[in-house]
Formats: structure tokens, sequence, C-alpha cells
């Protein structure tokens, strides 16, 4: 056989073989991003340094990191976290899962939607941190009016996002899962729910960040344990540099849960991207 004609075949069989997967690369975080933050913190302790800042108004950086590492290692920090962390996925349970509840119904039937739409859309108007005097008075001043305040701040987002995706489902994928046969649980369970997952994680987005809100402001009224009554307890001994220990740490949660469903959505839209 001649060169010519080995040429041809070992090209012919590269040709039929197929290519390499491109390799992934990895993703460089931006070190920009933190170039603003780091100068504000140098400002305040240069601030806090020159006498600009008085103590009893606001404690320098150090002086809160220090602080932080006393109530760290005293333990006191860590048992308010877990007070707070276990109130905010108690309401956060509770008010998801009534949110998906009702705004699949809502979605799904326009009887439903009639029924239920109109009242929640009315106590969605309602600023619901102002019924803390309310559950105060029915339900005490226990764990219920702070799960309860959570739970309303999850309910709303999460619900009017749920509800859009669903009645925001494009007709002709629903018209096109008809022509090939799909049943109605078939077109629920493929097209219409899918669909409004986009439009789900966001509303699970707005509704932690309000979650966490809520928290803050149901534990600084008549609260015994958890982040808000220690930065209340800081509050009455002139303690600024406690008082910004707790809201760093519900800052952090806060950036924490919210980075954990960013990463939930990327895992659930990846083929979106695609």
């Amino acid at each position: 056989m001649s060169t010519t004609a080995t040429s041809v075949l070992t090209r012919a069989e590269h040709a039929g073989e197929r290519p390499p997967p491109p390799r992934r690369r990895r993703r460089v975080p931006d070190l920009r991003r933190w170039l603003s933050p780091l100068v504000l913190l140098a400002l305040w302790q240069v601030a806090s340094s020159a006498g600009l800042l008085p103590p009893d108004k606001l404690s320098s950086p150090w002086t809160v990191l220090q602080a932080g590492v006393e109530t760290a290692r005293s333990g006191e920090l860590g048992d308010a976290f877990v007070i707070s962390v276990g109130r905010v996925g108690a309401g956060f349970v509770l008010g998801a899962g009534l949110a998906l509840v009702l705004g699949i119904a809502a979605g799904l039937s326009t009887w439903a939607g009639v029924l239920i739409d109109p009242p929640v859309q009315m106590l969605r108007t309602l600023p619901f941190l102002g019924l803390i005097p309310l559950f105060i008075l029915w339900f005490g001043i226990g764990e219920e009016p702070k799960i309860l305040l959570v739970a309303l701040g999850v309910l709303f987002p999460l619900y009017l996002n749920v509800y859009s995706g669903i009645r925001g489902v494009d007709p002709d994928l629903l018209e096109a899962a008809t022509a090939l046969g799909y049943t109605r649980w078939e077109r629920l369970v493929h097209v219409v729910l899918p669909s409004a997952v986009p439009q789900t994680l966001v509303g699970l987005r707005q509704s932690l960040g309000v979650a966490w809100l809520a928290l803050i402001v149901g534990e600084t009224v008549n609260a015994d344990a958890g982040l808000g009554y220690l930065i209340n307890n800081a509050r009455d001994f002139l303690r600024t540099d406690v008082v910004v220990v707790g809201l760093v740490v519900y800052a952090l949660l806060g950036l924490a849960t919210d980075a954990l469903v960013r990463l939930i959505e990327r895992r659930a839209l990846r083929w979106r991207g695609n």
C-alpha cells in the first residue's frame, strides 16, 4: 500500500473519532470586588484610631474582632447562633411550604387563583413587622411570634414568584407538548414546573433575605436568647463592639444562605446555560 493511501486511511480514521471534550476552566474569583470593602474597613480603622469615631458610638474593627473572639470563646455567640438559625429554619419551612402549596394551586387552577390570590395580595400589602404586637397578644413572647414573622417574610415573595412562574409558562411549549400526546400530568411535570423553576429560585433568594430581616426585628422584641438578644444586651451596657459582632453574624448568615441558593440555581439550571 502506498504512502498516500496510508495517509488517506489514517485521516479517515481520525475523522471518525470524536474530538476530546473541552477542559473546564476553573473560575477564578474576581479579587477586585474586595477592593472597596477593604478600603472602607481601613478608613473605619483610621477614623477610630484618630478619635473621629468615639468608642461609645462605634467601636473600631480591631475592637470588634476582639469582641467576636471573646464572645465565641465564652460560648455566648455559639449559643445565640444556634438559636437564631433554628428559628429561621423553622420559619422558612413553614412559610416556604405554604407558599409552594398556594402558589402552585393558584397558578394551575383558575378557580384556585380567584380564591387564593386576592386575600394573599391584600395581606401582602400589610407591613408584616407591624403584626408584632398582635402576635405577642395572641402567642405570648415565646418562640411562636418569631417563627411566624419569619414564615410571613418567606411566604409572600416566594408565593408571588411561584405564581408568576407558573402563569408565565410559554404557551407554545404547552401546545407542542399537547401535540406530542402528553397527558395533563406529563405536561405539568415536564413543562410547567421546570419552566417555573427559575422564577421560583429568584423568589427563594428574596424570601431568605426578608427572613433574616424579620428575625432581626423579632429577636430584638421580647427575646431572651439568640443574636437579637445578644445585641440588645450589649446595647444596654454600651458595648457597640458586641452589637457590631451580632450584626456581622446576621450579614454573614444572609450571604451564606444567598450563596447556597445561587449554587442550587447553577446546578438546577445548568441546561439553561447550555
